[in-house]
């Protein structure tokens, strides 16, 4: 891995920090982009926070309640194309 490039930056009375031009388009962090802020035994870092919150399988299975018989893998492979279809013909 090559070198990190150094660059300096000054903390405002705010607590506000100026992230050079050049990290944030490489980053592609534009004006309101959210960053999670870890510390760690070298410094801080900043990376881009998740668009949602981590979800755990378990906690959202079977959230919709069905009833009746379950459907066959043929079942939901005819409801797909079926579906396909209806937004093919749409267009």
């Amino acid at each position: 891995m090559a070198r990190a490039e150094s660059l300096i930056t000054t903390v405002s009375t705010k607590g506000q920090v100026v992230l050079p031009k050049a990290v944030r388009q490489r980053r592609e962090w534009e004006a309101g982009t959210r960053l999670v802020v870890e510390e760690t035994s070298e410094g801080v870092l900043l990376k881009r926070a998740p668009a949602f919150a981590p979800t755990d399988p378990g906690d959202v299975f079977g959230i919709l309640p069905f009833s009746g018989e379950p459907k066959t893998l043929e079942d939901m492979e005819a409801g797909i194309l079926a579906e396909a279809r209806r937004r093919h013909d749409r267009d």
